[in-house]
């Protein structure tokens, strides 16, 4: 069995605004900082062996100082990228609104994709398939939907019921896996969170 610290990356100004997706230059506010430095304290003495991250500046940011605190390099793995937003990357939440596919989106994505780009259960079947690679206890840090698609197939849940679980910054959501199976150990944990 292996233990798995899922970890979405901490806040950046955008976090709330804006649909980032890939896109570049999205780097952690200083609120994140701390929020990543709590996640850190938090995950000391976990066992980790590894840490691993998306990709993305946010992502690695965070994975840095987590990283850091523990002792242990980090490498990336672009299959814990964020999900590709195609078209809808760098739009705010407020355009987004007005766009009928965006309603759609929210409401079947098991049916819908992003213009340009993949689908919730894409994007969860490749990290799922990177996290069941992972020997011993990891931290692994991506993105809310990504983590979302992962502990949805893990709980057996269709993609559809990805609003009823929360992954907020910075939180950690904790996977026991073994072949053929896993269970979910602990969900949207906040360190620091007041």
């Amino acid at each position: 069995m292996s233990r798995v610290y899922l970890v979405r990356h901490a806040s950046h100004d955008r976090v709330h605004s804006v649909l980032c997706g890939r896109m570049p230059g999205v780097e952690l506010s200083e609120e994140g900082r701390q929020e990543a430095r709590a996640l850190a304290r938090r995950l000391l003495g976990c066992g980790a062996e590894a840490v691993v991250s998306s990709p993305r500046e946010r992502a690695r940011e965070t994975a840095s100082l987590v990283a850091e605190e523990l002792g242990l390099p980090f490498e990336l793995a672009p299959d814990l990228d964020d999900i590709d937003f195609g078209d809808w990357t760098g739009r705010s939440f407020v355009d987004l609104a007005e766009d009928p596919l965006w309603a759609t989106w929210n409401a079947a994505r098991s049916t819908v994709r992003p213009p340009g780009g993949e689908s919730m259960d894409e994007a969860g079947a490749r990290a799922l398939g990177l996290l069941r690679e992972l020997a011993g206890t990891s931290v692994v840090v991506s993105h809310c939907d990504v983590i979302r698609a992962v502990l949805l197939q893990i709980l057996g849940l269709p993609i559809d019921s990805y609003d009823r679980i929360a992954v907020d910054p910075a939180s950690l959501s904790i996977l026991d896996l073994w072949p053929g199976g896993g269970r979910v150990a602990g969900l949207n944990e906040r360190p620091g969170a007041g």
